[in-house]
């Protein structure tokens, strides 16, 4: 390890000598880009964010960019195991209504101020747990955080909150700084747009339309990073742009699935590139379609059953997602080890069985050997689901089944699904997180049937015996008991079927091969980039 540094520190030295040398491009103002120089990194985020910071807002593109300026108290390991970060230790009751928190000593604000305890209790009490999408949920049972000193909080909890833990990277859940928030309205804070945090990089500079410059902290905890002297962002609306971007060397790192699926094979075949498909653990995305319960052929059980067998998966697998997708078995992916199980109700493709489960629902085929018409819709977030609405409809046309698409704008999405549940069918990409109680409770539980809230149960799915079983498992603070009942929600879910688990989409990372060590745990791109570095 200590070779491995003095290695990267000799590096460092060669690069800041020569970062006042070569100019690859110039950017609108007359920003220049020292790609040669080997000091500055440029990464894409798509689309352009509109915020910078995380805390009120959860989008991918703002947590991409927040990552890099504002930290959480952990970070995530390979195993999805909290690591120190802003806190250096950590320990939970027994009975998981105390968890206390060390912090680390020595970590200073982009402003010069120092960190402390009061940073921690007010940012969780005060921005997270009030206003952060998620965070009114994970921190719901938090009711007070104390301040013994400067360099610990004792959060107090009305009730054990066991998924709160896996919430707490700086991406997800950042710590702000008390001195800049307090007194203010939150949400607009001009801090938001030019964040003051404790990361590696510090923010320069946001030209909309164009890039973000962000510049090394000088003053960070971490002696001797950020190995980069500045990391450039650049926005490009148009895919293939992105692709000649990275071709011509323009780019050096692009997550998120920066390029087209047809492109990935020859980005992977190319040694000037690195394809990285780990990186999206802490945010696992699934490719799902939701049933609208009040419509009266998908409220049957058995109608649902029956659109599951009459989908061949194994064949969408290459024609929608290029083999860059994992099948799902239920609600909770693979990549969950610690809660996923296979021992569910299965649906394997078996067009016979479809069609004989919607004969005995009693939906005989009629003139055309249709039997009813279903309206499939989704958000025009690029061509997967456009692909995806095809197949579909092709699928469930074999069954009698016709599907009439409809590829909608997101507000347009938003407000047809969610505000006036005006579909049949909505195909999306449901972020269920690291944990189920953060990101699948909110699609199966009934008190979630909230109008106007977006992307939360939409079928209008209620089940007591499920609410019963998330209730426990949110709450449950032995691991073997929470996993057991984590279980019983698949088995459930899979056998009622409001939702038609499709796949988990994994969202490549492209790096220019000069680029090292951008990818170091499961928050991918959402990481600080402070261990990443360049090649001369």
């Amino acid at each position: 390890m200590k070779t491995d540094m003095t290695l990267r520190m000799s590096r460092r030295a060669i690069l800041l000598s020569g970062a006042a040398a070569g100019v690859a491009a110039m950017l609108p103002g007359g920003m220049a880009w020292a790609q040669s120089a080997g000091g500055t990194a440029v990464m894409t985020i798509a689309p352009e964010p509109n915020a910078m910071v995380s805390a009120f807002n959860s989008a991918s593109p703002v947590a991409v960019i927040s990552g890099k300026m504002v930290e959480g108290l952990v970070r995530y390991d390979w195993d999805l195991q909290p690591q120190p970060e802003l806190a250096t230790g950590w320990e939970i009751a027994p009975d998981g209504l105390t968890v206390t928190f060390t912090l680390r000593e020595g970590v200073k604000w982009h402003d010069g101020t120092d960190f402390t305890s009061a940073d921690v209790a007010y940012s969780i009490m005060e921005l997270l747990k009030q206003h952060h999408p998620r965070g009114r949920a994970v921190f719901a049972s938090i009711e007070r955080a104390e301040t013994p000193d400067d360099h610990t909080v004792v959060l107090h909890l009305s009730q054990p909150a066991p998924a709160m833990m896996a919430a707490l990277a700086g991406w997800e859940s950042p710590i702000l700084p008390k001195h800049v928030y307090e007194g203010s309205d939150p949400l607009t804070n001009p801090a938001n747009n030019a964040p003051i945090g404790t990361g590696p990089f510090k923010f320069a500079q946001w030209e909309r339309g164009s890039h973000i410059i962000l510049e090394r902290n000088p003053d960070y905890w971490d002696e001797g990073k950020p190995y980069l002297d500045r990391l450039a962002v650049r926005f490009y609306a148009d895919p293939s742009a992105r692709v000649a971007a990275f071709e011509a060397g323009e780019l050096h790192l692009g997550g998120d699935g920066p390029i087209p699926l047809n492109e990935v094979a020859r980005f992977r075949d190319n040694p000037g590139f690195v394809v990285e498909e780990r990186g999206i653990e802490m945010n696992n995305s699934l490719d799902i379609l939701e049933c609208n319960l009040r419509n009266e052929h998908l409220a049957r059980v058995e109608v649902r059953h029956a659109l599951m067998h009459a989908i061949n998966r194994e064949l969408m697998l290459g024609t929608v997602w290029y083999q860059l997708a994992e099948l799902l078995t239920g609600p909770i992916p693979q990549s969950l080890p610690h809660f996923h199980t296979d021992d569910v109700p299965a649906y394997p493709y078996d067009p016979d069985r479809a069609n004989q489960l919607l004969d005995e629902a009693g939906f005989a085929r009629g003139a055309g050997g249709m039997r009813f018409t279903l309206r499939l819709i989704w958000p025009a977030v690029g061509d997967t689901y456009d692909r995806a609405g095809q197949f579909l409809r092709q699928q469930f046309r074999e069954v009698g089944v016709d599907l009439v698409l409809q590829s909608a704008d997101v507000p347009t999405f938003i407000r047809q699904v969610y505000q006036e549940y005006d579909f049949d069918l909505s195909m999306f990409p449901s972020s269920v997180t690291a944990d189920p109680t953060i990101g699948s409770h909110r699609f199966y539980h009934s008190d979630f049937i909230r109008q106007g809230t977006p992307f939360v149960n939409a079928s209008g799915y209620d089940n007591p015996k499920m609410d019963e079983v998330l209730d426990a498992a949110a709450v449950e603070p032995d691991p073997d008991k929470r996993r057991a009942l984590f279980h019983e929600f698949q088995r459930i879910a899979m056998e009622d079927l409001p939702i038609l688990p499709l796949a988990r989409p994994i969202y490549v990372t492209i790096a220019n091969a000069r680029l090292k060590d951008f990818m170091t745990g499961p928050e991918g791109v959402r990481n600080g980039l402070g261990a990443a570095w360049l090649e001369a």
